[in-house]
């Protein structure tokens, strides 16, 4: 899979994420910080050479690559189960139930990195993947924050609430979401941009909370209502 950008690149670097190679432009018309992301990779051990840019647009599919492209290899690299280990008595965990667009999920992982979560999690099936959009739109943030594939969500809820999770459902409700009590160990989940969170997977949230809206409104794009609800979740974990 190849990606592309600076600040891709610098996530990546930032989290010691292993590459098979990075290829930077050989063009002479680049600016100091190019030289400085390449010194950079150089440090830091990576694997790089350069290339002309129609050999970057070829391998980006675009033309507007940033003069960098990384190849990290066949698919990205999810967390691995043992991650909920690692889990602290603050921790937030983002479950996505079947979400479908590129966009929506590379936003809420900015949102996610943004509002200090610890995990997202979603299903292996009938569920938007990690792919080079998702990772342009979280401006390289998908490698800065553990993302799990499960088999079962339903079941993956049962197992975090045996770890004393608290799981709150996107959905409309009586629960406004910012009169809930959303500190400690707190799971937050947001369903499908057509249909919502599955019934199976809803009957497993402790609570169904929902945004309020004026005008006749009834819903929100899924990656707008997760950032509400995300940094409503850091505004009380840190005391404001």
């Amino acid at each position: 899979m190849y990606v592309y950008g600076r600040n891709v690149l610098k996530e990546i670097i930032s989290a010691k994420y292993p590459v098979k190679n990075i290829y930077f432009t050989d063009s002479k018309n680049v600016d100091r910080s190019f030289y400085d992301l390449v010194e950079l990779t150089k440090k830091n051990n990576y694997s790089f050479s350069f290339a002309p840019d129609k050999v970057l647009q070829k391998m980006a599919g675009i033309p507007k690559h940033q003069g960098v492209v990384i190849d990290i290899g066949k698919e990205f690299k999810y967390a691995e189960e043992n991650i909920l280990d690692h889990l602290n008595e603050n921790s937030t965990i983002v479950i996505l139930d079947q979400l479908q667009d590129p966009h929506n999920f590379g936003a809420i992982i900015r949102s996610a990195v943004a509002a200090d979560a610890d995990l997202i999690v979603i299903p292996k099936d009938n569920s938007v993947e990690i792919t080079p959009t998702v990772i342009k739109v979280s401006v390289g943030l998908a490698f800065k924050i553990p993302i799990l594939k499960v088999t079962n969500l339903a079941r993956f809820i049962e197992e975090i609430k045996k770890m004393g999770f608290w799981v709150y459902g996107a959905d409309m409700s009586n629960n406004i979401y910012y009169k809930m009590d959303l500190r400690g160990k707190v799971a937050l989940v947001m369903g499908n941009e057509g249909s919502g969170i599955r019934d199976k997977v809803k009957s497993k949230c402790d609570a169904l909370i929902y945004i309020p809206m004026a005008n006749n409104v009834d819903s929100l794009n899924v990656s707008v209502s997760a950032g509400i609800l995300l940094f409503e979740i850091y505004r009380q974990k840190a005391g404001d």
